[in-house]
Parts: C-alpha cells; structure tokens; sequence
C-alpha cells in the first residue's frame, strides 16, 4: 500500500469521516472515527496535507492537528460544495474536500490564533446582547403604547419611556407594572455587560499592533479595529484589496451572459458582521462630509452624483482596501494631501 499524501477530514460532533489518498490517486482511507480517535489516527500518519472545512471547531482542529506535523489547510464550505459528486453523506463530504484541498484555484482561510478566537468570541457576545437589547426597547415601547404612553425611537426615547413608565405607576395594572419593571431590570443588566464587554475588547484593542495602525482609517475606530485584526489573522492570503472587500461582500455582483455584463448590488458575501461595521462606520464619514463641503473631499464628490446610502457602500469598499494595505504591508494610515 502507498503512503498517504492527501486527507480530507469532514468534522461533526461525535463521527467524523476521513477520507485519504496516495500520489497517484489511489483510496487508501475511507473510514469514520469517534472523537477521541482522531488525534490518534493522525499520530499513526506520516506528516501529509489535511484539507477541512472552515466552521465553528474547525480552528480547533487544525491546531491540533497542525501541532502533530501535518500542513492543514481550511476552505470555505461554499467553495468545497462543488467537488461532492452526488448524494449528501459523510463519506462523499470528505472526498470532496479531500479533492477540493488539492486544487492550486483554490481559495483558503487563515487558522486563528486561542487569542483570536477569544476575541471574536467578544464581538459576537457583544452583537448578540446589542441585539436582545433591541428586542427588549422595542418590546418595552410596544406595550407601553397598549396604555397609550409613547415615546420616540433611539436613546433618548428609551430614557423617556422608562421614566414615563415610572410616572404612570398609578394608572398601569399591576401584572403589566410586574412584566414592565421585568424588562427594564433586563435592559439595565444588558446596559451593564455591553458596557463590560466593550472595555475588553478596548483592552484588546490597545494591545494589538495591527488593530491600532487599523484604527488609524477615518471610519473605522476600536470596535471594528479588533474586529478585523481578529478575524483575518493573515491579510496576505488575498491578492488585493479589492480581493479582501469581495470577501467581505462589498463588491458588485457580477451577472453577465452573452456577452452582456450586468452588475446587481453588491454579494454580501463573507463576513456580515465586519461588513455592518464597516458600513457604519462609511456612514458616520459621510455624514460628515456633507457638512465639510469646502474639502472637496472623495466621499463629499460621491455624494454630489449617487444617493447617501450607495455612497456609504463604496465608501465601506475603499475602506476595507485601506485596511488590506494597512494590514499587509505593515503601516499606519496617511491622508491624502489637498490638490
């Protein structure tokens, strides 16, 4: 029997499939393992290329992986989609990422760092309570308006509505002042773990070298500074920046026939957290430039010809090629002099 060369591990929670060949192509493995058997398997291999799926545990494998003397490479799942030959199961899973990890077309993910990975887990924490927060305002602002009190949208209208709520004390039925007090208690202790969430990822923030030079970008500040510097461990796995704002989504989607190019708004590919951010962030840049009109700036130009929130995008696409420079080549932003 030849040795193996190439592996293609489909990862699951408790079976996993492998699937390895030789030089020339030849099945070797075809077998699934339990969890605990699959540092074992690898330790029996001679050191060969290990192709898996990028997902949720799939950092943690790789390292693992990786520590034992193999090459291990992610690929999107999306991208490996193409090479399962027919049916949906394990096995045909792994020999397709077995046959997609071999391709020289093929486009990889970077393995995070434990660091890394610690930091994403702020920012989708933090995400994730910002959205129950919302849900909870808007839930506090539609049952208030039952009892006919209202109040605005936005900060100041949770300000008012929460003391509105206090001053109608008296005309509110007790079970609806029990399950009213209930959420503001809850937004209260959202309020308070935001607040903790985002002093750590401000600590990270200062602490990293390449999310410092990225906040340096008008448009991007701490927030999704570490954001960035988290989730793309190693700018250079993309050719361009222009490369990088497609993975990002921020790119035109091409939808060309005959001949014909058609462009249909951009992917939203990649990255839909990173791209909001970047997003926002275009937007508070031009806000600003609509009152800085003097300047003569890229983004107050832009806005002269196409609507607000079209601009904002193409602001977020030069920005995310900003930061692939930023990132690459190992400096810090510098304006561009005035004509």
């Amino acid at each position: 029997m030849g040795e193996v060369v190439t592996i293609g591990l489909d990862l699951a929670k408790n079976v996993f499939q492998v699937h390895g060949i030789a030089a020339d192509g030849k099945v070797l493995v075809c077998r699934q393992l339990r969890r605990g058997e699959v540092l074992k398997f690898f330790q029996s291999v001679p050191p060969c290329l290990v192709g898996l799926e990028a997902c949720g545990t799939a950092h943690y494998r790789a390292r693992e992986i990786a520590a034992l003397g193999h090459k291990v490479k992610l690929m999107p799942p999306a991208y490996v989609k193409p090479y399962v030959k027919r049916g949906k199961t394990d096995a045909a899973d792994a020999e397709a990422i077995c046959e997609a990890v071999t391709r020289p077309t093929m486009r990889f993910v970077a393995i995070k760092t434990v660091d890394q990975q610690a930091a994403l887990m702020l920012h989708k924490t933090r995400d994730l309570l910002v959205r129950q927060r919302t849900m909870l305002i808007n839930g506090l602002r539609g049952h208030l308006a039952e009892f006919g009190i209202i109040a605005a949208k936005g900060p100041e209208g949770v300000k008012a509505v929460t003391a509105a709520l206090h001053e109608a004390q008296d005309r509110l039925p007790e079970l609806a002042r029990l399950a009213l007090h209930g959420i503001v208690d809850q937004l209260r202790q959202l309020e308070a773990e935001i607040d903790r969430l985002e002093k750590r990822i401000l600590a990270w923030h200062r602490a990293s070298e390449v999310s410092r030079r990225l906040a340096t970008i008008p448009g991007i500040g701490p927030i999704t500074a570490s954001a960035i510097a988290a989730a793309v461990p190693d700018g250079t796995l993309f050719r361009s920046g222009r490369q990088f704002a497609a993975w990002l989504g921020l790119t035109p989607k091409a939808h060309s026939s005959g001949g014909k190019e058609r462009h249909v708004g951009i992917s939203k590919q990649g990255d839909g957290c990173l791209r909001r951010l970047l997003v926002v962030g275009a937007t508070a840049v031009m806000r600003l430039a609509r009152k800085d009109n003097a300047s003569r700036s890229w983004a107050t130009k832009l806005l002269e010809r196409k609507p607000a929130k079209l601009a904002a995008v193409a602001l977020a696409n030069k920005t995310a090629r900003i930061a692939w420079v930023v990132m690459t080549r190992g400096v810090t932003y510098a304006a561009p002099s005035a004509a």
